[in-house]
């Protein structure tokens, strides 16, 4: 059934690409108008949740027996779980936002290029990758964890609503939740490649004068797809655990670049100026929906616009990743309590997400207030510039490129940790959670992802972009309903862990079989 929807979702878009450019947008001003409150309020219901369950007596909970032990070091579990959270996406857009909510502005103020637009910008970037996003991831994962590990269901998604649904989740219904899952998975991780494949041609442009066209994009995802397939055909403990370490080293190696070269007062002192700035308002900001200003103006509006585009895509794409993030990080987590697995998931991911952004988009806002500047003006023109038009306004010479090629490469490597990491997940999913998936479906999976990738790069042309977003809005709307059912399945499952224990130890594990 999955394979069946997907392909006709790939031949509908060949064929017709026109009309589904336009079919897609109209889902998307549907969706960002009438739903916009749906996913403001999960995203802020999900982060309340998880600190008070967290904050409970029910923190102390294992995720596995209680003399479990964690497989993976903190190091490594960060690594791992960073990566396959916020890899491409935080690459992509932690320059590009923040130069535009400085060079187009905000509805929370009317300051535009000056030192106002700058703390407004840090603290709206530092709200859409900070605790509102990973507790999105959180829910999910927490769920899977739960299940698998301490009441020993298969790792697969129908199996976190076993709590409230019993027996049925082996029926239509839990087939159900796990095409809606792998959809959501595909086409979020198809946004990210879509993005990273974007970025990575800008760096070869920038590096090696390779042009800048769909036809070398939909190459490069052919190329870097099938390093994931390596990849992935090695294992969670070979290739993806190195190529995680990997990207993490490469990491902290750009994060040294900057605060070595670039200003490096700035970035520290913003990075505490924006910290108390988003605490001071991440719960008004966590509720916002501009009501007002949308039932004046209707759809139209500008304020309307930037929700939609904005938090509406952030909250709808990290949606849209949550099954693929939830499974992974659930798989790494053995052995961790509830009340580590929430602080460590949401808060610490959060704590590297905000130095992430104070580095690169910092470094990005001091060149554009005090230095050379140009980056609106590219940013304006191709988002993907972003960050090789940050080396450029830094005037490094050979430094700057140095840092452009290896910032290129950890977009690569990001690039094929999600698509690994992704396929890896539907695989399991499609699997009935079994952890080891057979090698030709995580193959063909592997292949889907880039096709589709490819497929939404090309049809939206122009407005590749755009396309992108919209797809992870869409896909995401369906999937939000089962994230609420999970969070009502964790409540039930805690409440009453002695009686799941006992019912579940009684019960055999289903063989994993793919459909």
């Amino acid at each position: 059934m999955s394979v069946a929807l997907i392909a006709a979702f790939i031949a509908l878009a060949i064929l017709f690409p026109q009309t589904t450019t336009e079919l897609i947008d109209r889902g998307r001003t549907y969706v960002t108008f009438y739903f916009n409150w749906w996913y403001v309020g999960l995203a802020a219901s999900f982060l309340i949740f998880l600190v008070g369950l967290a904050l409970s007596k029910y923190g102390s909970l294992k995720l596995g027996n209680d003399e479990d032990k964690p497989e993976f070091g903190y190091f490594t579990w960060f690594a791992m779980l960073y990566a396959a959270g916020q890899g491409i996406g935080i690459i992509f857009w932690s320059i590009a936002e923040p130069i535009m909510h400085l060079s187009h502005g905000t509805p929370f103020s009317s300051a535009v290029g000056d030192g106002e637009a700058a703390d407004v910008a840090m603290r709206l970037a530092y709200f859409h990758w900070g605790l509102n996003a990973w507790a999105i991831y959180c829910i999910v994962a927490l769920s899977l964890a739960l299940m698998a590990y301490r009441y020993g269901k298969p790792l697969s998604i129908r199996y976190t609503l076993y709590p409230i649904l019993g027996e049925r989740v082996n029926g239509w219904i839990g087939n159900l939740i796990d095409i809606i899952a792998v959809f959501a998975t595909l086409f979020g991780i198809a946004t990210s490649l879509g993005l990273g494949v974007q970025q990575i041609n800008a760096g070869l442009n920038y590096l090696w004068g390779v042009p800048v066209s769909s036809l070398v994009q939909v190459a490069l995802i052919g190329v870097i797809t099938v390093l994931a397939l390596i990849s992935v055909l090695t294992g969670l403990k070979r290739g993806i655990k190195y190529l995680s370490q990997a990207n993490m080293w490469l990491t902290f190696l750009l994060l040294a670049f900057f605060f070595i070269f670039g200003p490096t007062r700035y970035i520290i002192g913003g990075f505490l100026d924006s910290m108390g700035d988003y605490l001071r308002t991440v719960i008004p900001l966590s509720f916002y929906t501009g009501s007002n200003a949308t039932a004046a103006n209707g759809v139209d509006s500008w304020q309307d616009s930037w929700q939609g585009w904005w938090t509406v895509f952030y909250w709808g794409w990290w949606m849209s990743w949550a099954p693929f993030v939830g499974v992974f990080v659930a798989r790494v987590s053995k052995g961790r309590t509830i009340r580590e697995f929430i602080f460590g998931v949401v808060g610490v991911s959060s704590l590297l997400s905000f130095v992430w952004l104070s580095a690169y988009g910092g470094t990005a806002l001091f060149e554009e207030l005090f230095g050379s500047g140009g980056i609106s003006d590219a940013v304006s023109n191709d988002v993907s510039l972003a960050l090789y038009a940050t080396f450029s306004a830094m005037d490094l010479g050979i430094v700057g490129v140095l840092a452009g090629f290896f910032g290129t490469i950890l977009v690569a490597t990001y690039f094929i940790t999600s698509s690994d990491s992704g396929t890896l997940v539907i695989t399991t999913i499609l699997s009935e959670g079994d952890p080891h998936p057979l090698s030709r479906h995580r193959i063909f999976w592997g292949v889907m992802e880039g096709g589709i990738a490819a497929v939404l790069l090309l049809v939206g042309g122009t407005w590749a972009l755009s396309t992108l977003q919209t797809a992870a809005i869409l896909s995401a709307l369906p999937f939000s309903v089962i994230m609420v059912l999970m969070a009502f399945s964790i409540l039930r499952a805690v409440q009453q862990d002695s009686f799941f224990r006992e019912q579940y130890s009684l019960k055999s594990i289903p063989e994993g079989k793919s459909r």
